[in-house]
């Protein structure tokens, strides 16, 4: 296939659905880990069409709702500081924190802009030599090697004044504690595709390895989903349980080794706080010691406030899997896109957002 519209072709989907319904036989649960898979499930209606034994859950797929709200309060003292510049991608804005968000923040005068990428927040640093300038870098590996770049650029540069304040995570870890908690009773997961071609398949052997859980890493379109679930209920009927990539147009095995050459010169793994899991041993990212000097922790005493989440809230239950939006007493009500009670009602990748926008297709 060349072009998108072959990947929506809706005799093609109608084959495959038949074909998952005539060969699962046995009560599956399979969980995508990934916020644009969220999306595209929801926008084409695939829980729909599914037979009534395969239960399709969400996972933490979601960067921006599983940044845990002591980081969204570090970031919020950082942007009070004197001549200190906040940038961040958009969706970050509007995240409530314990008592705050940064968009409220800088409805209050205080220097918060949104940025497209960490070459932005780079030139804002060149432009405001007088300014500190700190980039509020969330992410899963898609994007952590773009900020590792920024950072190679600002030595590079000389730049004294470009700070990144680092929350990224990193997804096979997560899905291992997911994994050990067992209350999900998971039969296989599909797996990101952007995160992938990154990283490629073989960080998710372990998986097969030590849980005997089958994986799939997919493309975005209904076609790639609706193949990558038949590719798993094959592996489970059969009990043959490998990672298998359907998006083969994008993801190698080795994944990609310059991004990966890159991320890991500039950045070391780390324990990392996830929304509603807790914290998890080396599923973040710090920067290794010869770049501390671009880390804003390292280079500001943050005064961290306690930590508080809205009682009631179930976003943390949501991204583990073990509760849908809709049982949220907030979801629809007090919780909407245009005022958040939780993260995952604030990015277009959360699930709350997308069981909101496709509530007719849910």
């Amino acid at each position: 296939m060349r072009y998108v519209d072959e990947f929506r072709n809706g005799k093609f989907a109608k084959k495959l659905v038949e074909e998952i319904k005539n060969v699962s036989k046995k009560k599956i649960k399979l969980m995508e880990v990934c916020g644009t898979h969220t999306v595209a499930i929801f926008k084409y209606g695939l829980r729909g069409v599914m037979p009534e034994n395969i239960t399709l859950l969400s996972g933490p797929g979601c960067p921006v709702c599983v940044t845990a709200n002591e980081m969204i309060d570090k970031a919020i003292w950082l942007v009070k500081q004197r001549s200190v510049i906040l940038a961040t991608f958009g969706d970050m804005v509007k995240v409530p924190g314990s008592s705050s968000s940064l968009s409220q923040e800088k409805s209050q005068g205080h220097d918060v802009r949104i940025v497209y990428s960490t070459m932005d927040a780079l030139k804002i640093a060149q432009d405001n030599p007088a300014k500190k300038v700190i980039f509020f870098a969330i992410g899963f590996e898609t994007t952590s090697p773009t900020i590792a770049a920024s950072i190679l650029e600002a030595k590079r540069l000389k730049l004294k004044n470009y700070y990144i304040l680092a929350a990224h995570k990193l997804i096979p870890p997560a899905m291992k504690a997911l994994l050990d908690t067992k209350e999900l009773g998971l039969n296989g997961f599909i797996c990101p595709g952007h995160v992938s071609t990154i990283i490629g398949a073989k960080p998710y052997e372990f998986i097969i390895e030590d849980y005997g859980i089958p994986c799939v890493i997919t493309g975005f379109e209904p076609l790639d989903i609706l193949q990558a679930i038949l590719m798993l209920v094959k592996q489970i009927e059969d009990n043959r349980p490998k990672v298998e990539i359907q998006y083969r147009r994008a993801v190698k095995y080795k994944g990609n080794p310059s991004a990966l050459r890159m991320l890991y010169e500039v950045f070391e793994e780390a324990d990392s706080n996830w929304r509603g899991i807790g914290v998890i041993p080396n599923s973040g990212l710090r920067l290794r010691r010869k770049y501390r000097d671009f880390d804003a922790e390292n280079i500001f005493e943050i005064k961290q406030e306690k930590t508080r989440y809205v009682p009631g809230c179930l976003c943390g239950e949501v991204l583990r899997g073990v509760r849908i939006p809709t049982e949220c007493k907030y979801f629809g009500k007090l919780c909407t896109p245009e005022n958040p009670v939780g993260a995952c009602m604030v990015s277009i990748e959360g699930a709350c957002s997308a069981y909101y926008k496709y509530r007719g297709k849910a």
